[in-house]
C-alpha cells in the first residue's frame, strides 16, 4: 500500500517542543522530539484513555500525565517488564522542511491482559442480616493509646447494633496505611477511576477496607469524628478526598455506588461548632447516595471556652443519657434500612445529585480507550 502522507507543519517549528498532543482529523498523536529524531505514536493511553502527548518525557518514554503508564516513544511498547502492552505507532517522513505522518501505517494496538481489582464487580447486596460498619476517624499513636470520646461512643453503638442482631464491623483509619488523594479528578474527570487509581496501582494501599465495606458491605455506615479547630478531623477529610472516587462514578456515569445505605454520625469534641461539623458530613454523605434516620447524629461538646478535657472525657465516660442516646441513633439509622432493604426502590432513570445537568455527556466526544484494569 502507497503512504498517505499528511502534514504536520514545519520541521524547525515542531523541534521545538520535545512532546505534544497533535489531532491529524479523528486520530490523536503523541508527537515526541529527542536530539533532532522525531517519533510518533498514538496519543490515547491503554488504561483509561489519557492523553499521552500532553504527559511527559521519561528518557524515551512518554509517561501519561494521568497515571504514570510509560510507552516507548518509537515502539509504542510498555515500559520494561509490560513490553506486551503496545500502542500504535506510525510512520513520519521528511520533505522539504516539513514533517509528514502516514496515518495507515499504524501498528495494532494491544493491551496487556491484567486481572480485574476485586474491587471492580458488579454491585449488589449479598444475602444476610443487616451489617453495621463503623468508621472511627480519630488519630492517635497506635502503639500508645489514650481515650477517646468519639472512639467511645462508636464502641457502645457496634455493641448496641450487634445486641439487635445486626452484623458488625469496625474500621480505625489510624491503623490504615493509605496515601492522600493525589487529585487524579483534577487533571481530567475521567482520570477519576472505580476503584481509586491509588488503589488500582499500589497493592499496599489499605482503603480497600473502607471502599470494601461501604459500597458492598455494609447497610448502616457510622462514621465517629473528633471536633478539631471547628471542623472533623484530618484523618475524615483524608478518607472524604479518597471517597471522591466514589461521588465521581455518578457525575460521569450515572453509577450509584451506594444505594439503600444508611449512614449517620457521633461528634464530640473539647470546642463548638458541632452543626458545622454534622452539616459537613450530611452534605458530603447524601452526594455518595446515602439517606439519613430522622435525627441522624449524636454530638457531645463542652463549648468554646471549656478547655478542662479531662472533665470532658470524665463526662463521656459517665453520661448514660449520652451513651443512650448513642444506642437510640443506632436504632434509628437501622429501622431505615430494615425499612429499605424491604420496599428496594426502583432504579432512577435520571441523572443523580448535584450534576444532574448531564454536562459530560453534551461535550463532544473524545478519544478513549478503556484498559482491561
Amino acid at each position: 500500500m502507497e503512504p498517505h502522507w499528511t502534514d504536520l507543519g514545519p520541521v524547525d517549528e515542531l523541534k521545538r517542543t520535545p512532546l505534544q498532543q497533535r489531532m491529524v482529523g479523528r486520530t490523536a498523536i503523541a508527537l515526541s522530539c529527542v536530539d533532532g529524531r522525531f517519533a510518533a505514536i498514538s496519543g490515547v493511553c491503554n488504561h483509561v484513555g489519557g492523553p499521552l502527548g500532553e504527559g511527559r518525557l521519561d528518557g524515551d518514554y512518554v509517561v501519561c500525565p494521568w497515571h504514570n503508564y510509560k510507552f516507548h516513544r518509537a515502539t509504542g511498547e510498555g515500559e520494561p517488564g509490560y513490553e506486551a502492552d503496545l500502542v500504535p505507532r506510525f510512520e513520519l517522513h521528511e520533505e522539504g522542511g516539513r514533517l509528514y505522518i502516514d496515518l495507515d501505517s499504524a501498528t495494532r494496538r494491544q493491551k496487556a491482559k491484567h486481572a480485574r481489582h476485586p474491587l471492580d464487580r458488579p454491585l449488589g447486596r449479598e444475602p444476610g442480616g443487616l451489617r453495621v460498619v463503623g468508621i472511627s476517624t480519630t488519630n492517635m499513636d497506635v502503639a500508645n493509646p489514650r481515650y477517646s470520646t468519639s472512639d467511645a461512643l462508636l464502641e457502645t453503638a457496634l455493641e448496641h447494633a450487634g445486641k439487635v442482631g445486626c452484623e458488625t464491623r469496625l474500621i480505625r483509619l489510624r491503623e490504615l496505611a493509605f496515601r492522600t488523594c493525589e487529585g487524579y479528578y483534577s487533571k481530567a474527570a475521567r482520570a477519576c477511576t472505580w476503584p481509586c487509581s491509588i488503589t488500582q496501582m499500589d497493592p499496599g494501599d489499605q482503603l480497600d477496607r473502607v471502599y470494601e465495606a461501604m459500597v458492598f458491605w455494609a447497610d448502616v455506615v457510622l462514621v465517629s469524628t473528633p471536633i478539631r479547630w471547628g471542623v472533623a478531623s484530618s484523618l475524615y477529610f483524608k478518607m472524604a478526598e479518597r471517597l471522591n472516587c466514589v461521588q465521581n462514578q455518578i457525575t460521569l456515569r450515572n453509577r450509584v455506588m451506594l444505594k439503600n445505605k444508611v449512614a449517620s454520625f457521633i461528634i464530640t469534641g473539647g470546642q463548638d461548632n458541632v452543626q458545622g461539623v454534622a452539616g459537613q458530613a450530611l452534605c458530603f454523605f447524601s452526594e455518595l447516595g446515602c439517606q439519613f434516620p430522622q435525627f441522624p447524629y449524636v454530638a457531645h461538646s463542652r463549648g468554646w471556652s471549656a478547655e478542662d478535657m479531662e472533665e470532658n472525657v470524665d463526662y463521656v465516660k459517665h453520661s448514660a443519657e449520652l451513651h443512650e442516646g448513642t444506642r437510640a441513633l443506632v436504632d434509628r439509622a437501622v429501622d431505615l434500612a430494615r425499612r429499605l432493604a424491604a420496599t428496594a426502590p426502583a432504579e432512577h432513570q435520571h441523572r443523580a445529585g448535584r450534576k444532574a445537568s448531564g454536562y459530560l455527556s453534551a461535550k463532544p466526544s473524545l478519544p478513549v480507550v478503556i484498559g482491561d484494569d
